[in-house]
């Protein structure tokens, strides 16, 4: 089961995720509270072995500006978490992630979409992603979805990870808020969640 650490702000917090045992490890670009700068995801990238993935979460940005900050960070994966056309994904030779909103209506346009993984997140009308709540996990029992592009995000947490996995059966889960403490990184919550998801079943690469 591969994990992704996503919201990460600190040295502390990237070096605590790797040394659990994390597979990704996410730095949010788009307007949020735990949105860093490319200069401080830079420096703290540094410090991230090769094989953990680094990943840049952008919404509705431009080719140009996702590419510079990928440089400058030197990231492997872009999230695209907005209402980006498959055209922005294929102009971009990096890995992707497209974040999908838990809807069916919206599910059945990621069947088509050019991503090496779809995030499915809870849908929100305030904002993209982080909002700590689940979605119906049922839901995606009447899709025929490839499991194996899957991750699964929305509301996880250290307590509640196993049985995501096991409804859901993804490639991989994120967690941002779930791992958090007075909405800080928590390096003991990241710890559980990332031995707790991993117990599940053996790890997978794509």
């Amino acid at each position: 089961m591969l994990v992704k650490i996503c919201g990460i702000t600190s040295k502390e917090a990237a070096n605590g995720a790797v040394e659990s045992g994390a597979d990704f490890i996410g730095f949010v670009f788009a307007d949020s509270k735990r949105k860093i700068s490319p200069a401080n995801a830079a420096s703290i990238s540094k410090s991230i072995p090769a094989s953990v993935k680094k990943v840049g979460v952008f919404v509705n940005e431009s080719v140009e500006n996702m590419m510079q900050i990928a440089e400058v960070v030197g990231l492997d994966v872009i999230q695209l978490h907005g209402d980006e056309p498959p055209e922005v994904a294929e102009q971009l030779p990096y890995g992707i992630i497209k974040a999908f909103p838990a809807e069916k209506e919206v599910l059945e346009i990621l069947k088509q979409y050019p991503c090496d993984y779809c995030l499915l997140d809870t849908p929100s009308k305030k904002s993209r992603g982080g909002n700590g709540t689940v979605f119906d996990w049922n839901l995606l029992d009447r899709l025929l979805l490839d499991r194996s592009k899957v991750i699964l995000a929305g509301g996880l947490t250290p307590e509640n990870v196993k049985i995501g996995i096991e409804k859901v059966n993804p490639i991989a889960v994120d967690v941002s808020s779930g791992v958090e403490t007075d909405g800080k990184k928590d390096v003991n919550k990241i710890k559980q969640f990332i031995t707790n998801a991993k117990q599940t079943r053996k790890d997978e690469v794509k």
